[in-house]
């Protein structure tokens, strides 16, 4: 586990030493791009190398006890929650069983019609104010926290709400949907969003996992359990449509993950500085190897999902840095993160489907002396 993670240290530290050979070269000279080209190349093949030898990423997969899937016959997403009655006395609810009797298997996933927010709510009579749901026949055996980074996205929204409800109440977890809304014109910032939203859950709630989910996927199997790893952070959304329902890279971490509370302590959260979109994801794999910890998946033939499609969002345009952002990443993972969040928090309200959370990072960049 060492050797792993000063293997990670001895390239960042080489690519580091790339990029400062770069600023010699002038704007006006092929050099610049050619050395930007080769570190490009160089961290691909690195991955790539550490992948086929195993030493770096990992190839971990959950079991999927259900074997086989045959995603061309597909249930209704609300199948089976009329089946739910509540108890007279939830003083004295028995434990939920180990697994829910109330699961399906692959769902019908449709983004023809965007619903409205009042039919959502009156199909999930059960969920409270601030998309927080319980039970009502059982107790539940686990709490997950589902954290959603968004900005002027309010159709994917719609949807996920009305896939994701039913979803995990027929996993029979007691859970809470939070969406992290930023506002004003700065970039869009994903990662910090995400960690502006663990810091606010866990003010509400000793959460046992965290969630952290992109607003436009859409998990296809509910036998995909929105619970956490004990031993290693999970990424969840493994097999996405938008990849041919195949991991696009080995240390992908990107859609949808899971961390318990002390494994993102242990990475120190997410990254505040990718303001754009791309390379937090990358960041974020390199911090769990570098605190000592690996990523477990859930298996392909599990963890389906299908993505909304979009193109890419006004104000999230492409992090043209992240490349060079990423090769620091050894050296600033401990100094940015959760314990360097910064953020005016302007509203949290308690809506009918989801805890609405809704920050301001500013309008101008700071720059961090001591990770720069």
């Amino acid at each position: 586990m060492l050797f792993r993670a000063a293997s990670l240290r001895l390239y960042l530290s080489i690519a580091l030493a790339v990029g400062r050979m770069s600023r010699r070269c002038s704007p006006n000279r092929p050099c610049t791009l050619l050395l930007l080209g080769f570190l490009q190349l160089a961290f691909v093949l690195f991955l790539y190398r550490r992948s086929l030898s195993g030493s770096f990423t990992s190839s971990l997969y959950e079991e999927d006890r259900g074997g086989h899937w045959d995603y061309s016959k597909t249930h209704d997403v609300y199948t089976n929650l009329s089946l739910v009655t509540p108890s007279p006395d939830r003083q004295t609810l028995s434990r939920c069983p180990d697994e829910s009797p109330l699961l399906v298997g692959p769902l019908t996933i449709s983004f023809q019609k965007i619903p409205v927010m009042s039919k959502i709510a009156r199909k999930n009579p059960y969920v409270q104010a601030g998309g927080r749901y319980s039970p009502p026949h059982c107790k539940a055996q686990y709490k997950t926290a589902i954290l959603v980074p968004h900005r002027n996205r309010e159709p994917h929204l719609r949807h996920l709400l009305y896939y994701l409800h039913p979803f995990l109440q027929r996993q029979q977890l007691q859970y809470a949907i939070y969406v992290i809304h930023q506002t004003g014109n700065r970039t869009f910032n994903r990662a910090k969003l995400l960690n502006v939203g663990v810091r606010e859950a866990l003010k509400d709630e000793d959460w046992d996992c965290l969630f952290l989910h992109d607003v436009d996927l859409i998990p296809e199997n509910d036998h995909n359990l929105y619970v956490c790893n004990e031993k290693y952070p999970k990424h969840v959304s493994s097999a996405m449509n938008k990849f041919e329902y195949r991991l696009p890279y080995k240390m992908y971490f990107g859609g949808v993950s899971a961390l318990t509370p002390d494994q993102y302590l242990r990475i120190n959260g997410f990254p505040n500085t990718y303001w754009g979109w791309g390379g937090e994801d990358d960041d974020i794999s390199a911090r769990i190897y570098l605190a000592g910890m690996k990523i477990i998946r859930t298996p392909l033939s599990l963890g389906h999902y299908k993505m909304i499609s979009h193109s890419l969002d006004v104000g999230n345009e492409k992090n043209e840095k992240r490349f060079d952002m990423i090769v620091k990443v050894a050296r600033s993972w401990r100094l940015d993160g959760m314990n360097s969040v910064e953020y005016n928090l302007l509203h949290k309200e308690e809506l009918p489907l989801y805890t609405n959370i809704t920050v301001d990072f500013g309008n101008s960049a700071k720059v961090q002396s001591n990770i720069n």
